[in-house]
């Protein structure tokens, strides 16, 4: 089976050129920063202990920045690599602030590449955050005797059952974890059926939080949307935006002053959604345009990356997006931490357990269609919900995973640094 992995890889790799290139055609690439993913790296590793961290996109990375903040201060750290797959993770990667890490993007997963990614890196130690499984990295790094950690590791049924079918290829990867730590209790299952090592479940990392909270609305902005009925929709994918377009349209006959925040979850979507919604004459107003907001704005796009926070902040109905389509949804617990009341389409598999939390907790409700979503959210309009008790209690989970999945970390980098 490794056989046909890597003839597959080397295939991706002659043709990658034209991949790029179409890519860089769709602005899903760094026109400067592409050729890292072959091996032009564009920062110098320096002296010392290094430990890298590689997940695919923003959520993943998003995960581990408490994790980072703590290793940040170990002195016997010098450099912190993260990598990753895509242009918006790396935006958020350039947000952190953090002197110890670096970014470059992940290299195609062929021999070549990678014994040229970790011989110029020479990591003390490898961390792949939630479901990112590169068979030929993770032999590479064998060869190196190179510890892999898998960090909230997520395996879905479908991945499950795919990995399943070849058990003894799932088995020769799988067992080159050094330790697991799982995101769920089902992950934590099917890794142990599928040849994982050292496999541990604290609960999902997504539950603690940065220790930099940046909130960077102006006080412009904040006056703007005072004076108007607000909501969120964010993270939305391709398909959403226009039934959030049109669940405006309604609220907007008992709703004079209502203003819909949208946070897109690929800001690069931007031209094709104002497009959009422009065809259902709704007014759009772009984050980053100069000038006075017109009064009349139905949409307020954001086109931006790291901003969520701060809208979450002074927004306390907020829809996340990636659930009325079959993507899974996406992480709530960012908008909940800041106050949020959260309404979601039915599409939430990428995260059962929290949405199943917020459930019971009566904080999520789920919207099955555009009647149902301007119903529930006029209910939380005319009424003033507080979620404190719920942002301390995620507060203490979130502190309590992390400390916990950073002393099986610790114990990893002693032999290591």
């Amino acid at each position: 089976m490794i056989i046909i992995y890597r003839l597959i890889i080397n295939i991706i790799f002659i043709i990658s050129p034209f991949i790029i290139i179409f890519r860089l055609i769709k602005k899903k690439e760094d026109p400067k920063r592409f050729k890292e993913k072959f091996c032009f790296f564009s920062k110098k590793r320096g002296n010392g202990k290094l430990i890298w961290f590689h997940g695919a996109s923003v959520g993943e990375l998003q995960s581990i920045v408490p994790l980072l903040e703590i290793l940040q201060k170990d002195k016997k750290i010098s450099k912190i690599l993260v990598t990753s797959n895509t242009l918006s993770s790396s935006k958020i990667i350039d947000k952190i602030k953090l002197n110890k890490v670096i970014h470059q993007f992940f290299p195609i997963d062929t021999n070549f590449y990678n014994f040229k990614f970790l011989n110029y890196w020479n990591p003390s130690a490898s961390f792949f955050i939630d479901s990112e499984i590169w068979p030929n990295m993770y032999l590479s790094l064998k060869k190196k005797g190179i510890p892999i950690i898998l960090l909230n590791g997520r395996i879905t049924k479908k991945s499950f059952l795919r990995w399943k079918f070849f058990s003894t290829f799932s088995k020769k990867i799988f067992g080159n974890f050094n330790l697991c730590l799982s995101s769920d209790e089902k992950s934590k299952k099917y890794l142990k059926i599928l040849g994982g090592n050292n496999i541990k479940f604290f609960g999902n990392l997504k539950f603690s939080q940065s220790e930099k909270e940046k909130i960077d609305i102006e006080n412009k902005l904040k006056g703007f949307f005072s004076k108007k009925n607000i909501w969120c929709a964010s993270s939305t994918h391709d398909g959403e935006e226009k039934f959030l377009g049109l669940v405006h349209k309604e609220l907007k006959k008992k709703y004079k002053n209502l203003l819909t925040i949208l946070i897109p979850r690929h800001v690069e979507r931007v031209k094709k959604i104002s497009s959009d919604l422009k065809l259902l004459n709704l007014k759009i107003h772009l984050h980053h345009t100069k000038g006075k907001i017109p009064s009349d704005t139905d949409i307020y796009i954001v086109n931006a990356y790291g901003k969520n926070k701060s809208f979450y902040n002074i927004c306390k109905n907020v829809f996340l997006g990636g659930s009325l389509i079959n993507h899974g949804g996406q992480n709530p617990l960012e908008a909940v931490r800041y106050g949020c009341n959260i309404l979601h389409g039915p599409q939430t598999y990428n995260f059962t357990e929290i949405y199943s939390f917020l459930k019971r907790k009566n904080i999520s409700k789920k919207i099955n269609s555009q009647k149902q979503m301007v119903s529930h959210l006029e209910k939380l309009f005319s009424k003033r919900s507080s979620q404190k008790k719920i942002q301390k209690k995620l507060n203490f989970i979130g502190q309590n995973i992390l400390n916990k999945t950073y002393n099986e970390v610790k114990l990893i980098l002693k032999n290591e640094i």
